[in-house]
C-alpha cells in the first residue's frame, strides 16, 4: 500500500514540475512573440486557449472512445462549476499572465504569479482550515521581501517593471489559487483532461468575443513564428495545464503550488539567457528568496493531510 502511495506521490511530482516547466518556458517564447512579433494579447490567448482545449478533449474522446466529452453537462451542479472555473480560473489565469508578461517581462509576470501559494495559504487559514504555522510565517517574511527587492531593485522610488505589469501579475497569482483550489470536486467527479479541455474551449470562445482568432494578419509571420506559436499551444498550455491539473489527483493544491517552482526558475533563466532580460542584483536577490520560499515550504509540509 505504501509503495502505491509512493508510486503516486511520484506521478504527482513529475506531472507538477513538467507542466511547470512548460509554463515558465512558454511564458518567455510569449514574451518574444509580443515584442518581436507584434503578437496582440488577447487574440494570443482566445487562439492557443480554443486549440489547445480541442486537442485535450479530442485526446480524452480517443483514448476513452465509448464515454462522452459531455457528461460533466448534465448535471447543473458540475456545470455551473464548470463555467465558474472556466471564467475565473483558466481565462482569468491565462489573460492576466499575459497582459503582465506584455507590459512587463516574463521573469517578472511569473514570480508574481508565485505569489498563489500564499493566497492558497491565507484561503485556509480564514476559512480555518488551516492554523497559520512559524513556517507560513517565515514563507511570508521571504515573499514579501523577495517581492518588494524583485519589483524595486532596491529603491523605494521607482518599480523595475511598470504599475500594470504588477497589477496583472498580482491578480494572476489570485487567479492561481482560485483555479488550484475550485479545481478539486470537479476532478474527484471528471478526467483531468475533461475538466482542463473544456475549460480552455469556453474560455477560448468567450475570449473570442473580443478578439477573434480568425481576425489576424499573417503576411509578417516567419517559420519561428509559427514554431513559437505550436510551442505555446502545445507545451505552454495544453500540456502544462493538464498536468498541472492532473497533479492534484496526487497533491494536495498547497503541494502542487509549491512544488512548481521551476516555473518561475525556468522563466527568469530563459528570459535572461535568450532574451537578454536585464536583472540588477537586488533583483536576483529578491528572485532568491522567493525561490527559497516555495524550496521552504516544500520541504517543510506539515505531515498531517490537508482538509479541502
Amino acid at each position: 500500500m505504501n509503495q502505491i502511495i509512493k508510486k503516486n506521490r511520484s506521478l504527482g511530482l513529475l506531472l507538477v514540475i513538467l507542466g511547470a516547466s512548460f509554463w515558465g518556458i512558454g511564458g518567455t517564447v510569449a514574451q518574444r512573440l509580443f515584442q518581436q512579433d507584434h503578437i496582440e494579447v488577447g487574440w494570443l490567448v482566445s487562439s492557443r486557449l480554443l486549440l489547445a482545449g480541442l486537442l485535450l478533449v479530442g485526446l480524452y474522446k480517443i483514448t476513452h472512445r465509448h464515454e462522452s466529452i459531455f457528461v460533466m453537462w448534465r448535471t447543473k451542479q458540475y456545470a455551473f462549476r464548470q463555467i465558474l472555473f472556466s471564467l475565473l480560473g483558466m481565462l482569468a489565469v491565462q489573460y492576466t499572465y499575459m497582459m503582465s508578461i506584455a507590459i512587463g517581462n516574463s521573469a517578472v509576470a511569473t514570480l508574481l504569479q508565485y505569489l498563489a501559494p500564499l493566497f492558497i495559504m491565507a484561503y485556509y487559514f480564514l476559512t480555518k482550515q488551516n492554523p497559520l504555522t512559524k513556517q507560513d510565517s517565515i514563507a511570508v517574511t521571504l515573499t514579501l521581501v523577495g517581492t518588494f527587492l524583485l519589483l524595486t531593485n532596491g529603491s523605494f522610488s521607482t518599480l523595475s517593471v511598470p504599475f500594470m505589469a504588477v497589477f496583472w501579475g498580482v491578480l494572476s497569482g489570485l487567479s492561481v489559487a482560485f483555479y488550484t483550489i475550485y479545481a478539486i470536486p470537479l476532478l474527484q467527479q471528471f478526467h483531468s483532461l475533461l475538466v482542463v479541455g473544456w475549460s480552455m474551449i469556453i474560455g477560448g470562445l468567450v475570449m473570442s468575443l473580443f478578439h477573434q482568432p480568425w481576425a489576424i494578419n499573417m503576411s509578417t509571420w516567419t517559420f519561428s513564428t509559427v514554431a513559437y506559436l505550436l510551442f505555446i499551444i502545445i507545451f505552454g498550455t495544453m500540456l502544462a495545464f493538464w498536468f498541472y491539473i492532473a497533479s492534484l489527483h496526487y497533491l494536495s493544491p498547497k503541494e502542487s503550488s509549491l512544488l512548481g517552482s521551476l516555473e518561475p526558475l525556468t522563466a527568469v533563466i530563459t528570459s535572461v539567457w535568450w532574451l537578454q532580460i536585464s536583472f540588477g542584483g537586488y533583483q536576483f536577490l529578491g528572485t532568491l528568496l522567493i525561490l527559497l520560499m516555495i524550496l521552504y515550504l516544500t520541504v517543510f509540509q506539515k505531515k498531517q493531510p490537508e482538509t479541502h
